[in-house]
């Protein structure tokens, strides 16, 4: 899960059960549509792919995981690339949208993004929100961008191998007037 879209996936993952419980853990002023309407429950034995298999665990334990740093991958990536990175977006506060807080007259082009895993389909399913609205709010699995000239994308995909960290060239950036995204996801087409 990550840290992104937190108090958002709580909600939509997790039923009216949980508000009850612990009402602490939302803003009471809330409209009580958005409190804790999903279908789960923190205890609901829920099964996911963590990329080696499937594992079964509480709701709470996916949602509520530790976020793992990206700190010692940049540090290395820095020390030999720094001069040919022209940006890195850590894709929290905005999913996979927030580069368009940071880019002006490029089209960024995500088309080979990672597959998305069960967690944001859970909460897609139980939300009922539309995948349009799931890549503006969520990283979808996908959490560090580095923009880079494509001769140096193998030799960083092998620097995050060497931390167990999955990477790929995900898309490409080209100029246009304004600023745009583009998201080809099995899901859909999305433009922003």
């Amino acid at each position: 899960m990550g840290s992104n879209g937190l108090t958002s996936a709580r909600h939509d993952m997790f039923n009216k059960s949980v508000a009850a419980k612990y009402p602490e853990t939302f803003d009471n002023t809330l409209p009580e549509d958005i409190v804790y309407n999903g279908n789960f429950r923190l205890t609901d034995s829920i099964t996911l792919d963590d990329g080696y298999g499937q594992v079964s665990m509480h709701a709470a334990k996916a949602v509520l995981s530790p976020t793992r740093t990206y700190a010692p991958l940049v540090k290395k990536i820095f020390e030999t690339h720094r001069k040919n990175i022209h940006g890195m977006i850590h894709c929290s506060g905005g999913g996979q949208t927030k580069v368009l807080h940071f880019v002006d007259n490029l089209h960024v082009i995500k088309d080979d993004l990672f597959n998305t895993p069960t967690l944001f389909k859970l909460i897609q399913e139980s939300a009922g929100t539309n995948w349009h609205e799931m890549y503006k709010v969520f990283n979808m699995g996908h959490r560090l961008e580095v923009y880079c000239p494509k001769a140096i994308a193998d030799d960083l995909i092998s620097i995050a191998a060497g931390f167990e960290i999955g990477a790929q060239i995900v898309g490409r950036v080209e100029n246009c007037d304004g600023k745009k995204l583009t998201i080809n996801s099995p899901y859909g087409k999305f433009e922003y």
